[in-house]
């Protein structure tokens, strides 16, 4: 059996870093990227003690043609690709009363450029070979509007939507497209948090963000007491949203 071609941004840390545990210890051959290279170093070293071969990229994935760079040379490294995880993702207030939008726009471009750039470049190789995957990481938070945090709700409703349409569009090339919305999951982009309910651990989101992948699942919200939660959110008053948030 030839080995997974996986490429992975924010891989540094969080679900992306434990993706790529996960993926090494089944011997994938896994593209890391992300920022802070230093520590995508570790991580890549961890990953080839568990089994797999790594190659690392220094990326800011909202330069679009350093991830057009990136992608390309990744091809050439690894000889194809077979799934495309784009994970990297900031969160944060929007610090409206500001007013200066570079906070919020950070968001935006982080979390929906952040996709597109890394994404699109694959595309027409996944087209080619009429195969891949194309996993996209948004939130349980993209199905409503947060206080204090439009602009990471926004960009998960935004790169959710856009899963939906690239799904039907790159079906016909046997090209899937899987859409994770995790809830609160211990890594650093929920850190110094006072209520988090259904918290899960890194490892184990990986796992069975994994296991969702394989099946082919379209849109999958985890953990399981989310798919409760989540068609709640959208139909409760406002008032309750407020409440909500505000703990």
């Amino acid at each position: 059996m030839n080995s997974q071609r996986i490429f992975i941004t924010g891989a540094s840390s969080g679900i992306g870093e434990h993706l790529a545990y996960a993926y090494a210890r089944r011997g994938a051959i896994l593209g890391l990227a992300a920022r802070r290279i230093d520590r995508l170093n570790e991580v890549a070293e961890t990953c080839r003690e568990a089994g797999g071969k790594t190659f690392t990229y220094e990326l800011d994935v909202r330069d679009e043609e350093a991830a057009k760079r990136v992608t390309h040379q990744f091809l050439k490294d690894a000889g194809g690709i077979d799934i495309v995880i784009a994970n990297a993702g900031i969160g944060g207030k929007d610090q409206l009363g500001s007013g200066d939008p570079a906070h919020i726009n950070r968001i935006l471009s982080t979390n929906i450029l952040g996709v597109t750039n890394i994404v699109v470049p694959f595309i027409p190789t996944m087209k080619n070979n009429r195969s891949g995957n194309i996993v996209i990481i948004s939130s349980v938070a993209g199905f409503r509007g947060l206080i204090a945090h439009g602009g990471y709700s926004g960009s998960k409703a935004a790169v959710r939507i856009m899963a939906e349409s690239w799904r039907f569009n790159l079906a016909r090339f046997d090209i899937r497209v899987t859409t994770i919305c995790p809830g609160f999951i211990d890594t650093p982009i929920v850190d110094n948090r006072s209520f988090l309910p259904f918290l899960m651990k890194a490892d184990l989101a990986a796992e069975k963000i994994i296991r969702a992948i394989n099946r082919g699942k379209k849109t999958y919200i985890f953990p399981w007491q989310w798919r409760i939660v989540v068609p709640i959110l959208r139909i409760i008053p406002d008032w309750m949203i407020k409440t909500f948030t505000a703990r």
